[in-house]
């Protein structure tokens, strides 16, 4: 009996000690980065009602806080200003652990559909331009670190996900979302500072996958119920992205997001605008952080409807574009000059390079000060007609035009609204207007620039940025 008293004791201390240990979220986790100069948030779960300590190497203050009934706890640190030096958290509430090799960076959270998803070794039939190289030389890339959250999708809020933050070398970057990689890359080579990544994306998701049950129940289009979910295409499904793969990050300290979705909405794109600028409202509430920023990307163009009787593309398009205007503190890059012409029925562009560029410079322009660099593309101004020739003027174009010649993707229609490609493109230096003019057309009324499924912009203004498609129609 003593024996077997004993032996009760010791598996009692067992469990107990076992049930101390500090579980800690993937997220938290070695090879981590933490944004700087800021509160983070860290948390987990412990014994029930216990006294959790932290002790962050770079300060060696010592935090406290105590787990709840069902043994979660949050608790905020302050960190340092960026740089390479790596640090170790220790957790303990009665059994010690750390977590090593953390840096402090900045950390955006990169979300959407598969151009966003789409990793540097591509995809079956579509692949990214110099991604092999990218791959191969991406242990020289050492400010740039990944949490990739795995595609899930789930009927009910998610609190945990799997994945692990991983540091770039050719046997993990394969798999990093290039736009993303990109992205950070640029940001790290300007800055100087390590840049993290949380990679949240799922192929074919609309914006209302990322949109929780209780504002898409305002929607009459959009089932909330599990039958009527079910009756849409497996990717395409409202709510499951959000319940399983965002929720379960929207606790970690992030400077902004990045975003490239869209052309799963093009048909419904007449909704499109309203419901991107709730989401973001509703993320940017999530993350308690303020209006954070938001940098997005208009869809590339694509041949989504081959008879070209029923285009929508173009006003989803339009309905990115306005969005800005409903979004504080957001900003759209125009694509469609980085796509060619064999790639019309590829929905995947090859060139996430320039993408993930582009998206830095917005960035960089917009939060972190550098406003050398020029961010906003040529856009639509004014429309005047003289007899057959309209005159279209444009903002955005204070460092000129690349290309003055051979412009295509202009449209010119009279008072019967039916659009003709333009003859003739002439820009008037003295103006920077277009001079455009159509044989079948000799009374114009509107004009309208890049406005088809699939239309490679050639508009390029002195920073090499394209101009926005437009229409100066409304019907």
């Amino acid at each position: 009996m003593k024996i077997k008293g004993i032996w009760v004791i010791t598996m009692l201390m067992s469990a107990t000690l076992l049930n101390a240990k500090i579980k800690l979220p993937n997220l938290i986790g070695d090879n981590m980065i933490l944004q700087q100069q800021t509160d983070v948030k860290l948390w987990g779960e412990a014994t029930p009602n216990s006294s959790i300590k932290i002790i962050p190497s770079w300060s060696g203050k010592e935090y406290t806080c105590k787990s709840d009934k069902q043994g979660k706890w949050l608790l905020k640190v302050q960190t340092p200003a960026a740089g390479y030096t790596p640090y170790e958290i220790s957790f303990d509430d009665g059994e010690k652990i750390s977590i090593k090799n953390v840096l402090i960076g900045e950390v955006w959270l990169a979300s959407g559909q598969s151009n966003m998803e789409m990793p540097l070794k591509g995809f079956g039939g579509c692949c990214i331009m110099d991604g092999i190289n990218d791959i191969a030389y991406a242990s020289e890339n050492k400010g740039v670190r990944m949490f990739t959250v795995p595609k899930r999708q789930c009927y009910d809020l998610q609190i945990t996900c799997e994945g692990q933050w991983n540091i770039p070398s050719p046997a993990t970057a394969g798999d990093f979302s290039a736009t993303a990689y990109h992205y950070a890359t640029s940001l790290s080579r300007v800055l100087q500072i390590p840049i993290g990544i949380v990679s949240c994306a799922y192929g074919g998701a609309t914006v209302e996958s990322w949109l929780p049950k209780e504002i898409l129940q305002n929607y009459n289009d959009v089932p909330t119920d599990k039958e009527g979910i079910e009756k849409w295409q497996e990717w395409t499904r409202p709510m499951l992205m959000y319940n399983g793969m965002l929720n379960p990050v929207k606790n970690y300290t992030i400077k902004g997001f990045i975003w490239y979705q869209g052309e799963s909405n093009v048909s419904r794109y007449d909704t499109y605008g309203e419901r991107f600028a709730t989401m973001v409202e509703h993320w940017r509430k999530e993350w308690g952080q303020g209006e954070l920023p938001f940098y997005y990307v208009e869809i590339a163009p694509y041949d989504y409807d081959q008879s070209h009787e029923d285009e929508k593309s173009p006003y989803l398009r339009e309905a990115q574009f306005k969005a800005q205007g409903m979004i504080p503190n957001s900003f759209m890059i125009s694509t469609n000059d980085l796509v060619e012409p064999y790639e019309r029925m590829n929905i995947h562009p090859r060139n996430k390079t320039t993408l993930g560029r582009r998206l830095s410079y917005a960035a960089l322009n917009l939060t972190y000060g550098y406003k050398q660099f020029h961010i906003y593309h040529p856009q639509y101004k004014s429309l005047r007609i003289e007899g057959n020739k309209a005159y279209v003027g444009f903002d955005h174009i204070e460092m000129g035009l690349c290309r003055n010649y051979d412009i295509k993707g202009f449209e010119i229609a009279g008072e019967n609204k039916i659009f003709y490609p333009a003859d003739d493109v002439y820009l008037q230096w003295q103006t920077n207007e277009f001079i455009i003019t159509s044989s079948k057309v000799l009374n114009p009324v509107a004009v309208r620039y890049c406005f088809h499924d699939f239309q490679i912009g050639t508009i390029i203004g002195g920073n090499e940025l394209p101009a926005i498609p437009f229409r100066t129609d409304n019907w």
